[in-house]
């Protein structure tokens, strides 16, 4: 590390020094790499400085501190000015990290990256996920909260502090996710807008001319303006009069100057997405009266006085946990229910409540799914979760578990028609810590949550996603509301687990395996009636959680097999008995995880699909895509390469060939 003692003339002098390192951090960061967005941490320096040295409470040498105040950096880009922090705060980040940025094998990856970086509360880059994330982690300290403190104790009280570009709230997500957070009145929500009126194509005002200030006092936010974020005085009293507001989020509006210091690239597009130029980082730091050329120069003075914060971090955390300790002294059983979900760990006897249906039973398999969800929801009070309001259609409200709201803290969100915030509130709760969180719509309106999915499965967090009306079984409601591609979309994205549920008992499993897994997890749910299968004549529905799994053989030596998943399980069944008669010995594969499935030992799954039998079709209302890898080159598939339409779902079956009878024909093709 390159440093040399200065010794400032006054406290207002090192001020300057530590927000100006902070700058040359960021520009050298960028220029090495020859690739990043240095203006935005440059313009940005005042506030951090004054957040991480006199407001946040964070241990750097424990970054996962419960009590700890969390920060979001929602335009990921600027992650030169996240990582400035970190390394002169005091987290495991050292200087030869910043000069290793965006590079292979680096911690310092061009985007902050949950779990990559320590110190890092969320994944960001996508504009406007980190707005919701923080509404999400907003949501899951007050239900935490009610839960765990106590009258006289207290042991989570902290602030989420977010810092929001105009690239952010231009994004529909982050206007989802602030009107949600007005409408709950989360007051330990305080975020930060860079208003710098620049963006990669020039001026904002080509795109966005709205009163940002006068949109969130609509949403319920308290709003205040501050005309020179440099002003640390004026910028420290907003932050206080934020912290002082319990009833309200707040939003601090802050013009500031993207690029701040560059006598040629100020105030310009310029200064967003591209290194400086060395010959313009030369200018800058002279233009700032920098005290040195060299890059990544960090002064003594400057990084002893950041480095405080390890010091004050150990005592704040020790203060904190000498009240935890009297709290679990006095309520040993909060202690160790609280101890127990933040390590992942569920109650001992909460599978015991997993319904079984009896074949007499005929549903949908969305109410198969709340009554499940129902009966294990009470051994489950880290569970939390809702609807965008489409809770009496996908059937995921728990009863009894109280709502949340503006004045309640239940476990039933109502997202309200917020799709993708839904998603993007989920990620923050998940990350918040010892929650198990899930959100529910039809399968179509998944096309909205795509983002935050993509990045639940990216920071792999246990999220539940309830996706019901999964097929052109929604008849009546026509082709805009009958998903066809949708579970092709959603199995391509790496690390997300999709169950289909086949019937009642397969969707009891599916909230088994969702529970216990780690990672995201989608629920694909039926809205029509689907028989109940004999179970005692058979496979067991606890396979489920091998993803695949031979239901049925028809003989001792089938010459076809047919792959379902979902409601066309049934046609399979069904199929395999007439085949049956017609002298073709058939198998039945339940097939409703391909991921599971593909987890498994070779030998598993070769005896479910073995290579020798090369007859094969897949069933399912939805693309063929992605099951050549199952049926192989010899197979055939019944699903669907078009669109659906309006019509009852019976009808649509069987204009679209989901019959007994199509499936026997392509049979006897292959056989």
């Amino acid at each position: 590390m390159t440093t040399q003692q200065h010794t400032p003339v006054d406290h207002k002098t090192l001020e300057q020094l530590c927000i100006n390192t902070i700058r040359t951090l960021a520009m050298d960061g960028v220029q090495k790499a020859n690739s990043g967005h240095p203006g935005t941490a440059m313009a940005l320096a005042p506030l951090t400085y004054l957040l991480w040295t006199r407001h946040m409470r964070h241990n750097p040498h424990n970054p996962q501190w419960l009590n700890r105040d969390r920060f979001i950096l929602s335009p990921g880009h600027a992650s030169m000015l996240i990582y400035s922090m970190l390394y002169l705060t005091g987290y495991d980040l050292s200087l030869d990290d910043l000069k290793n940025f965006r590079q292979w094998g680096s911690k310092t990856p061009g985007h902050p990256e949950y779990h990559h970086t320590a110190g890092i509360e969320t994944t960001t880059g996508p504009l406007g996920q980190g707005v919701g994330n923080g509404v999400g982690m907003a949501i899951a300290q007050r239900y935490q909260a009610a839960r765990f403190n106590q009258p006289d104790q207290t042991i989570l009280d902290h602030y989420i502090y977010a810092i929001v570009s105009d690239g952010d709230l231009m994004e529909g997500v982050a206007s989802e996710a602030a009107s949600m957070a007005g409408t709950l009145k989360l007051g330990k929500l305080i975020y930060f807008y860079d208003d710098n009126h620049i963006t990669i194509e020039g001026d904002t005002a080509i795109a966005f001319r709205e009163n940002v200030g006068q949109r969130f006092e609509s949403y319920g936010w308290h709003v205040q303006h501050i005309s020179d974020i440099n002003d640390l005085e004026k910028l420290n009293q907003t932050i206080l009069n934020a912290q002082a507001e319990t009833e309200r989020p707040s939003l601090v509006v802050m013009r500031t100057h993207i690029g701040y210091g560059s006598p040629n690239k100020q105030d310009t597009a310029g200064a967003h997405g591209s290194p400086l130029g060395e010959k313009e980082v030369l200018l800058t730091k002279q233009n700032l009266g920098w005290v040195s050329e060299e890059p990544f120069y960090v002064p003594q003075e400057a990084l002893n006085y950041f480095r405080q914060s390890v010091e004050r971090g150990a005592e704040q955390e020790q203060a904190w946990q000498k009240e935890y300790d009297a709290y679990a002294a006095a309520y040993p059983e909060l202690a160790a229910q609280w101890q127990r979900e933040l390590k992942g760990e569920l109650p001992a006897d909460w599978e015991e409540h997993i319904p079984t249906f009896s074949p007499s039973e005929t549903m949908g398999s969305r109410i198969a799914s709340e009554k499940t969800l129902n009966a294990i929801a009470p051994y489950l009070p880290n569970l939390l979760g809702g609807s965008a309001d489409l809770a009496p259609s996908t059937n995921t409200y728990m009863k009894g578990r109280g709502d949340f709201g503006p004045e309640e803290s239940g476990s039933n969100l109502h997202f309200g028609i917020r799709e993708h915030a839904m998603g993007s509130l989920l990620n923050g709760m998940a990350l918040y810590g010892g929650l198990i969180p899930f959100g529910a719509t039809f399968l179509i309106f998944s096309d909205y949550m795509r983002p935050p999915i993509r990045l639940a499965s990216l920071m792999n967090l246990h999220t539940i996603y309830v996706f019901t009306h999964d097929s052109i079984g929604v008849g009546e409601d026509g082709p805009t509301h009958q998903p066809i591609e949708q579970l092709a979309i959603l199995r391509a994205i790496p690390g997300v687990t999709l169950i289909r549920p086949g019937d009642a008992n397969e969707s009891a499993e599916a909230w088994r395996v969702a529970i216990k897994h780690h990672g995201p997890v989608v629920l694909v749910f039926s809205r029509q009636n689907l028989p109940t299968f004999d179970r005692s004549q058979v496979a067991s529905a606890s396979n489920v959680a091998r993803g695949g799994y031979v239901l049925l053989d028809t003989a001792e030596h089938p010459q076809l097999i047919l792959i379902a998943t979902g409601s066309e399980l049934s046609l399979a069944v069904s199929a395999a008995k007439q085949l049956q008669e017609e002298g073709i010995a058939t198998r039945v594969v339940s097939l409703p995880s391909w991921e599971l499935f593909d987890a498994q030992s070779a030998e598993y799954k070769e005896s479910v699909l073995p290579a020798s039998i090369t007859a094969r079709i897949a069933i399912e209302a939805g693309i063929p895509l992605g099951w050549e890898r199952y049926i192989g080159a010899k197979g055939d598939t019944v699903t669907l390469d078009h669109f659906g339409a309006s019509a009852p779902a019976k009808t649509l079956f069987e204009k679209f060939g989901f019959t007994v009878e199509n499936v026997i024909e392509k049979a006897k093709r292959l056989v």
